[in-house]
């Protein structure tokens, strides 16, 4: 199975949901679509499953064409599964009843059979005749991804379903979730708004920012060579400060360094990561104020204050340094991220 997203646009009135994306999956791949509310990640999952359709572009599955071009195939034929964020479970209707809602393909003993084994996978055996309104949230969760796995689905898409769940819950449905879909070799795309949660569940994160698609690659990639500085908050704490490229050097109000790599001289935007900033010894540093401490178990966490800066730097000491009143800091090369294009918060 793949499934293509070429050159997709959404426009509901004078609002452009969708500009120009573009996305691919693989057979067996679990991609997670990842941004803030708004974004445009729900959009792209109503086009895909056939709930909406797209003004331009088109959404091919083995190269078939299913939406574009002034028409596509109906929900039910394209092979795609959906999971809501709310579950959408019929409260009227019993555990099994649920899950063989969508095998009406199916003779009505085949049907319980397939729900019966769907409900097994996801470790729900013997509460088929239970009402959604006794189940947990997280047996609620399970029960709506037995449901749509229950047909097979080609792509399984799914709409923030963890986030209903309180912690615990949610770090263990999850990791149930994605052994489930690892085990059939079952294609995904889950959309979520937790860095946390798309580097623990895919193997690729698509990054979306008002619409369009920023960067999309594997967790690693994208924290070590984000396209943006948007891409660097994306995947984890940064701290961002001006900085000025001259002869291959990098001058920062935490000292200067070499560049990272070749570039025009001028202005730029530097983001660091807590790796990139570390305490050195008196006389080899730039010299800050600790206004804050904080205990963090095997570390402490910093406030600090920087001549040159607008505000205070919010670092983690590791356990081993020695964090007076007055610390020095400095930049670890190769650690450093650098755009020519700035950008605000």
């Amino acid at each position: 199975m793949r499934l293509d997203i070429r050159g997709v646009s959404r426009r509901y009135g004078r609002m452009l949901a969708l500009d120009d994306v573009s996305l691919s999956l693989s057979a067996g791949e679990i991609l997670a679509v990842l941004g803030d509310s708004g974004c445009g990640k729900s959009t792209l999952l109503r086009l895909v499953a056939g709930l909406d359709e797209p003004d331009a572009g088109e959404i091919h599955i083995d190269g078939r064409r299913i939406a574009g071009r002034g028409g596509g195939e109906p929900p039910e034929t394209r092979g795609v599964g959906l999971m809501f964020q709310d579950y959408a479970l019929f409260p009227h209707l019993t555990v099994l009843a649920n899950v063989r809602f969508g095998l009406s393909h199916l003779p009505g003993a085949r049907a319980r059979t397939v729900a019966r084994e769907r409900l097994a996978e996801v470790g729900l055996a013997g509460r088929e005749t239970s009402y959604p309104a006794t189940l947990s949230g997280g047996e609620a969760q399970r029960v709506a991804l037995a449901r749509a796995l229950a047909p097979r689905p080609r792509v399984l898409l799914l709409d923030e379903p963890f986030s209903n769940l309180d912690a615990g819950t949610r770090e263990r449905v999850r990791a149930d979730t994605l052994a489930v879909l690892r085990q059939d070799g079952i294609s995904a795309i889950l959309v979520t708004h937790d860095a946390a949660e798309a580097v623990e569940f895919a193997d690729r994160i698509a990054l979306m920012r008002k619409g369009q698609l920023i960067q999309c690659d594997t967790a690693e990639a994208l924290y070590r060579a984000p396209v943006s500085p948007f891409a660097a908050r994306a995947l984890g704490d940064v701290v961002t400060v001006a900085g000025l490229a001259s002869g291959g050097r990098l001058a920062t109000p935490l000292g200067t360094v070499a560049l990272p790599s070749s570039g025009p001289d001028g202005a730029v935007q530097v983001c660091l990561r807590p790796e990139a900033i570390r305490i050195v010894p008196r006389g080899e540093g730039v010299p800050g104020r600790v206004l804050r401490r904080n205990f963090a178990g095997g570390s402490t966490r910093i406030d600090v204050e920087i001549p040159g800066l607008d505000e205070p730097l919010r670092l983690t000491a590791a356990q081993e340094d020695h964090v007076d009143d007055r610390i020095e800091l400095g930049l670890v090369e190769g650690r450093i991220l650098v755009f020519t294009e700035c950008e605000s918060a």
